[in-house]
């Protein structure tokens, strides 16, 4: 059968390591949905978090080079990993208003940039491209009763001139989207607070300290779960999840989900394909108590 919508896709380097189960349920959805996803060929680290921070041109040149290797895949380009997008979305904003970086990344790439194609977040195909309606109607086993915390961390939405994907302050898509599940998605603080992103190494205190905020918000709400888009988000709140028990001295024992894991649940995905056993925090508990599996 035909796909529905077809797109270049740029899963980054989480997606293919530490944070498989993203790439695996957000294939195993979009094929449910008859989406199509062609990988772009020998694509490469987009510098994410680190780069921009130490070497702009470098992160530019990155991100401009990835956006040149996806041009020629059919489709606008899929993006899973919220750090991945806001890198490409930067970069093409950046790129189109300042010549002097232009001509600077060009001699670095020794070549034309490409950055009309557009990059789209997942959530971005499913509220629009796709559409709330008809994700609704594909959902096969209804969430109801999943109270779900919506955590869009720093990067989704923020800066407000560059993801463009929603309202920086108060935006919607993550709920709406999970919605269409029949799951309740809880109203909460820290839905747009730092988890401590990529100081899970070189400060781990600070990630500590600010997680332990946001689960505890979460719980407060009366949220079953926390879903994420963001393999840095995920890391912090469920690989570090025990360390943040031990230090706080509470016990959350919260589950947190990539999106697409409670989607391709909902769409009739199996549970054996969506990468629930790599979740330090066993989903498995929660999902059998809502007779979900």
């Amino acid at each position: 059968m035909k796909n529905i919508l077809e797109y270049s896709y740029y899963p980054g380097c989480s997606l293919h390591a530490s944070a498989k189960e993203y790439d695996e349920s957000t294939q195993g959805l979009f094929k449910a949905l008859r989406i199509g996803l062609k990988e772009v060929p020998d694509w490469l680290c987009c510098g994410a978090t680190p780069a921009h921070n130490v070497d702009e041109l470098l992160s530019l040149s990155l991100c401009a080079k990835n956006l040149e290797l996806a041009k020629p895949v059919e489709g606008d380009l899929a993006v899973a990993c919220a750090a991945c997008f806001s890198r490409l979305k930067t970069a093409q904003h950046k790129l189109a208003g300042n010549e002097e970086k232009r001509r600077q990344v060009e001699y670095a790439l020794d070549a034309p940039l490409a950055l009309d194609k557009p990059v789209k977040h997942l959530l971005e195909i499913l509220a629009k491209d796709f559409g709330l309606e008809r994700l609704a109607e594909a959902m096969k086993k209804p969430l109801d009763g999943l109270k779900v915390a919506c955590y869009y961390g720093c990067l989704l939405t923020r800066p407000a001139d560059v993801p463009e994907l929603d309202c920086a302050e108060a935006p919607t898509i993550m709920e709406r989207v999970i919605g269409a599940t029949g799951a309740e998605a809880v109203s909460w603080s820290h839905r747009l607070e730092c988890c401590g992103a990529n100081f899970t190494l070189s400060r781990p205190g600070v990630v500590i300290q600010l997680s332990n905020e946001i689960l505890a918000s979460a719980r407060r709400a009366g949220a079953d779960c926390i879903m994420v888009a963001c393999p840095l988000c995920h890391g912090n709140l469920d690989i570090r999840q025990k360390e943040i028990e031990e230090a706080s001295g509470e016990k959350y024992n919260m589950p947190v989900f990539y999106m697409t894991q409670l989607l391709a649940l909902s769409a009739g995905v199996s549970p054996t394909r969506l990468g629930f056993d790599s979740m330090m925090v066993s989903p498995m508990p929660l999902l059998r108590e809502k007779q979900l599996i």
